[in-house]
């Protein structure tokens, strides 16, 4: 697969685009996450959580998450996404994972309109490393770790920082649908949104750029820019912050009505399979495909760490490291009064 560098020739760059969007149909818009509720970091959460109870843990998700990768590369970016989309709702509590029950009128969180996009490849993954984790550790681990791990394992895989996961997560009850729109960015959140959501759940303006740097992998439909590239802020015109070589790429594949639902666009258009700091710098070059990613360079408050994650990959590894931490420790349960330990992560005990 070519990669284009910003100073790449119109046609070459077209031509890259154009394949990547027509060809690979991956997953839908989500901006970088957080939670619901911001509490104080739990103090129960340790790296040896399980180094008595359950001390090949991590191994036996690794053996997973690897198998995945390589046969389903898509199963990375998904689960990234599914993490992040758990830890906005309840907490990093694997509620999302949990099915609707059969004739409830409650639905539950993955059948949200914003996760309807989620795919299965995160899921699956995440029932193939609970099965297996629990056919050697029974009733001790908790799918909110799994997934907390695999997310780890799939950003490593994918070329970006390895970073040690605290566990001690145990599994949220609740899990409603009616708790999911208001705890989510959007493809068109304005900065100012942004950093509210964040600050909300106890994240920093400099948490918010670079956990929407998790947007250097990952793909979104074609709803989610549409109106960027037609009609921006109700103009009937482009947004002026696009590239006009991706303005035209973009075109080719998401008309303005009637195309095809599951056409995709990659987020990261120089090195889209790879997890790198090529985010930033594309988003200097009028490279970002959604309008919140574009935002961040626009924005005084948000442009300055743009810029130096774009010139310091190392940095920003870094600084991605410990913003996971952070995230992964908000809102989370501890004790049977408040969670619980699913032997099927799909099913509420």
């Amino acid at each position: 697969m070519p990669v284009l560098s910003p100073t790449s020739s119109s046609s070459s760059f077209v031509f890259t685009c154009f394949f990547i969007i027509l060809f690979v149909t991956i997953n839908s818009y989500n901006p970088v996450a957080i939670t619901t509720k911001a509490k104080r970091p739990p103090r129960q959460l340790s790296v040896n959580y399980y180094a008595k109870s359950c001390p090949q843990v991590e191994q036996l998700v690794g053996s997973i998450t690897s198998q995945q990768f390589k046969e389903i590369p898509v199963s990375a970016p998904a689960t990234i996404r599914l993490f992040f989309h758990d830890c906005f709702v309840e907490g990093c509590d694997a509620s999302i994972l949990i099915a609707t029950q059969p004739g409830s009128k409650i639905l539950a969180e993955k059948d949200a309109a914003d996760n309807r996009d989620l795919r299965t490849e995160g899921f699956d993954t995440i029932t193939r490393a609970k099965a297996l984790v629990e056919s050697k550790c029974p009733g001790i681990v908790s799918c909110a770790d799994i997934l907390a791990i695999a997310a780890r394992d799939f950003i490593h895989l994918a070329g970006g920082p390895y970073y040690v996961v605290k566990k001690g997560r145990w599994d949220g009850k609740i899990s409603m649908a009616s708790r999911v729109p208001n705890n989510l960015p959007h493809a068109n959140s304005t900065v100012d949104q942004l950093i509210k959501l964040f600050s909300s759940k106890g994240l920093t303006i400099q948490d918010l750029v670079v956990l929407s740097g998790a947007h250097t992998i990952g793909f979104a439909h074609c709803k989610n820019f549409v109106d960027r590239l037609y009609n921006y802020k109700g103009t009937k015109q482009a947004d002026p912050a696009i590239d006009p070589r991706l303005l035209k790429a973009l075109k080719m594949s998401c008309p303005q009505v009637g195309g095809n639902a599951d056409i995709v666009a990659p987020f990261d258009v120089t090195t889209p399979f790879v997890f790198d700091h090529a985010y930033y710098t594309n988003l200097q070059s009028k490279l970002g495909l959604l309008a919140s990613d574009e935002g961040l360079f626009l924005d005084p408050r948000t442009k300055p760490l743009v810029q130096s994650f774009g010139l310091d990959k190392a940095k920003f590894f870094l600084a991605f490291s410990a913003a996971m931490e952070k995230m992964g420790s908000i809102g989370v349960k501890r004790g049977r009064r408040h969670g619980e330990k699913r032997k099927a992560c799909s099913i509420h005990m």
